[in-house]
């Protein structure tokens, strides 16, 4: 094989510029006068401006990309095993009455310790492990 033989397996990604405007020589391409023909030009596009303001027009602020859900608080088997008696129902408010969480809302139980007590489960999400460990202790779900 000999060099002239060679051929490319991919081919130019831009084509060769030919003649004037061929990003050399008369205006290189920038067409002519005015600020954008000048070195190190810096026009603001209009549309920027309102781009930056949308995120605060719907109201979320900085924070656009964090989740609408609201986030579980979790709540460990651990938690219930020290806080409650054999027998007791575990609610959102008995939760709270208790001092395991200082505040309500979506509240999620999660198989973090052991429990040896039968409790009953009311509102509240459960973990697949903690749902094997309170029915194992005789629990029930609801």
């Amino acid at each position: 094989m000999q060099i002239h033989n060679l051929q490319r397996t991919h081919k130019n990604k831009k084509a060769r510029q030919i003649g004037r405007a061929g990003q050399r020589g008369k205006t290189s391409g920038r067409g002519t006068k005015g600020q954008n023909a000048r070195a190190g030009h810096k026009k603001r596009p209009e549309i920027r401006d309102f781009i930056k303001r949308i995120p605060k027009m719907r109201g979320r602020g900085k924070n656009g990309n964090t989740s609408i859900q609201e986030k579980y608080i979790v709540v460990r088997l651990a938690d219930i095993n020290a806080s409650y008696k054999a027998g007791d129902t575990v609610s959102p408010t008995t939760l709270r009455a208790l001092g395991v969480i200082t505040r309500l809302g979506a509240i999620k139980i999660l198989a973090t310790g052991t429990l040896d007590k039968k409790v009953s489960v009311e509102s509240c999400m459960v973990s697949a492990g903690a749902r094997l460990a309170i029915e194992k202790a005789g629990g029930t779900i609801k």
